[in-house]
């Protein structure tokens, strides 16, 4: 049973992939719309649209049906410093297009943007970094700041990399938290579910159909707390949320 559940899962990842890219190439030249706004704010919430959209037809393509839990425990005129557990590649697609409310800006990888055409997109959609470089760690911070003060919310990984440990979460690196001690936003934890049993870390080129879900939980503000008091709170949330 073991055998065939893996053969499937290597013939599923192969139609995960090719899926992904034919319908990305169907949504690209629409999201890169995005770019004629002269409102960036509108711009990218035109570009978070069309992300949903594109996203929502290729988790029902690979059988992975996405629940989206907690959304009345945020103030949709408020935007947040979103955090997430990140266990998965398939954590990705998820963190950005399905926060409810304001357009946002994830964090990424520098050298993803130099991917061909995939790179115009994936720009659009993220705060740029290259955490070997100083210079890009202090720009890259600058410029969260600025998508926090345009109103929109800023997503973040605060384990940094995925998890590949056998705990739930990895220690958290302060960034996230310092930023909102800064800008004075608050921080709105997310629990993603189900990705890395459908797109496991150590099984390569693996996919099979899962339930997957996001769990919002309740907004956690900065005042009268220090980065270390902020950051442990959030932790602790989050650790909570994924022993039930």
């Amino acid at each position: 049973m073991n055998i065939l559940k893996n053969i499937f899962a290597r013939i599923w990842a192969l139609w995960g992939l090719l899926s992904f890219v034919y319908t990305f190439l169907i949504f690209f030249l629409p999201s890169m719309c995005s770019y004629l706004f002269s409102n960036f704010k509108k711009g990218q919430h035109l570009f978070i649209l069309i992300s949903k959209i594109w996203m929502r037809i290729w988790l029902i393509l690979i059988a992975c049906p996405l629940r989206i839990r907690g959304q009345n425990k945020m103030n949709l005129d408020q935007n947040y410093i979103v955090v997430f557990n990140h266990r998965s590649l398939l954590d990705v697609p998820l963190s950005a297009p399905f926060v409810p409310g304001a357009p946002n800006k994830t964090i990424g990888k520098e050298s993803f943007a130099k991917v061909p055409i995939f790179g115009w997109f994936y720009a659009r959609g993220a705060v740029l970094i290259n955490r070997k470089n100083e210079a890009s760690r202090r720009k890259s911070y600058e410029q969260m700041k600025s998508v926090l003060q345009q109103g929109m919310h800023m997503c973040i990984y605060p384990e940094g990399t995925r998890n590949r440990t056998s705990e739930p979460l990895k220690p958290f690196y302060d960034g996230a938290f310092k930023l909102s001690i800064e800008t004075g936003k608050p921080i709105l934890p997310c629990i993603i579910r189900g990705t890395g049993e459908a797109l496991p870390i150590h099984k390569p080129f693996y996919l099979i159909p899962t339930g997957l879900s996001l769990t919002f939980l309740s907004p956690v503000y900065p005042k009268d707390l220090t980065t270390a008091q902020l950051k442990e709170k959030v932790f602790l949330d989050m650790l909570d949320e994924l022993s039930k």
